[in-house]
């Protein structure tokens, strides 16, 4: 015979006070307290364009305040994935809102477009505003960092579909390019590859990362095997890079022919993705500085250097196709950035009808 259910189990009857959406577990008031707490953080994005404050039903902006003439609208939308998982059981929630606003701003300039807005989705079980306010901090500071304004998202609080202290992110982002300057273009034999260094992992790869700190017994908390200034956590949590400053003004003098960037899939998947038929990718692995992360994982997992290629970015999250002719200036142009370059290789002929990476020497594992 089945136990009889408890007190906070019973339909509430007759004369007793009505049901309330607080009781239902959505607390109305910390969403409007979250909102008070968060307008300065996009207040602080504020560009050409987009001036006007959180609170509306959508958010505007303004192409022809921002300078484009005839421009065309480029779109991008994605996740932090399961480094969430290691942001949630290490409590450190301020970066992975940049990581958020990179997957997706980086996507808009490899295709030469200039981000301009960002809208954020977060999901959770209970409502927590210290958290959220951590983690749109960092999507604020990411949208600084690429130059966009952060115009709305939502906070959605859903009982029942989150367990415990989980929660989700997504990221939606809107760049422009004036008409004819998209990316890819005259891709040729002898263009060269530059890679602009990656700040780790990023955010790819994080289920395989997540099962070998799990099969070991490694605590978030202790101080990270590659790195004894940080813990692990923190280690693993350094945010994907954003790249959109250093190359928009290389983009607008038309020095950039491709770009890709390097996520999931890494070198082996993302290059041919920007490459015409006839054309494949030759790299050197022995010119990639692979970081201790890279290392320590590959060697914590036996994991070898065909699937960490095809896995994680071993240390280079951006990959551009320059003219040859124009690599000497690119690459002072980055420096000058204060990004860390080096020449990956060039684009070759190809017989075969989809392109391909081809690898020479070996990765530094």
């Amino acid at each position: 015979m089945s136990k009889a259910p408890d007190d906070t189990q019973k339909p509430k009857e007759s004369g007793q006070n009505g049901y309330t959406y607080a009781e239902a577990g959505v607390d109305i008031d910390a969403g409007n307290a979250l909102v008070q707490a968060i307008k300065p953080l996009a207040k602080s994005t504020r560009r050409s364009g987009a001036d006007a404050d959180l609170g509306g039903f959508g958010g505007l902006f303004d192409l022809k305040a921002a300078g484009f003439t005839d421009p065309i609208l480029v779109a991008a939308n994605d996740g932090v994935g399961t480094k969430l998982k290691i942001a949630i059981d290490a409590g450190i929630h301020d970066t992975v809102g940049i990581d958020l606003v990179a997957m997706c701003v980086n996507d808009l300039v490899v295709q030469g477009a200039e981000p301009l807005l960002f809208l954020d989705y977060l999901a959770t079980g209970k409502l927590e505003v210290e958290a959220a306010t951590q983690i749109i901090a960092g999507i604020a500071e990411g949208c600084r960092q690429a130059g966009a304004a952060l115009v709305g998202g939502e906070t959605a609080e859903m009982p029942g579909m989150y367990s415990g202290d989980d929660y989700d992110l997504a990221g939606f982002a809107l760049g422009a390019a004036e008409r004819g300057t998209l990316l890819p273009h005259d891709l040729a034999a002898g263009d060269v590859l530059l890679g602009l260094a990656s700040n780790g992992l990023h955010s790819n790869g994080f289920s395989l990362v997540r099962r070998l700190v799990a099969d070991n017994g490694l605590s978030l908390d202790a101080p990270a095997p590659f790195d004894e200034t940080r813990s692990l956590g923190a280690a693993l949590l350094e945010p994907t890079r954003i790249y959109v400053k250093c190359l928009l003004p290389l983009l607008k003098a038309g020095k950039i022919k491709a770009l890709a960037h390097i996520t999931g899939g890494g070198f082996t998947e993302n290059i041919p993705r920007v490459l015409p038929k006839g054309l494949d990718a030759e790299i050197d692995l022995a010119m990639v500085e692979v970081p201790a992360v890279f290392k320590w994982l590959d060697k914590l997992g036996n994991i070898g250097a065909t699937e960490m290629l095809r896995t994680f970015n071993c240390g280079v999250g951006m990959v551009l196709a320059i003219d040859k002719t124009d690599a000497a200036d690119a690459t002072l142009s980055l420096r000058e950035a204060g990004e860390r370059i080096v020449t990956l290789g060039a684009l070759i002929d190809s017989s075969t009808n989809e392109p391909q990476v081809k690898y020479s020497g070996t990765l530094s594992l």
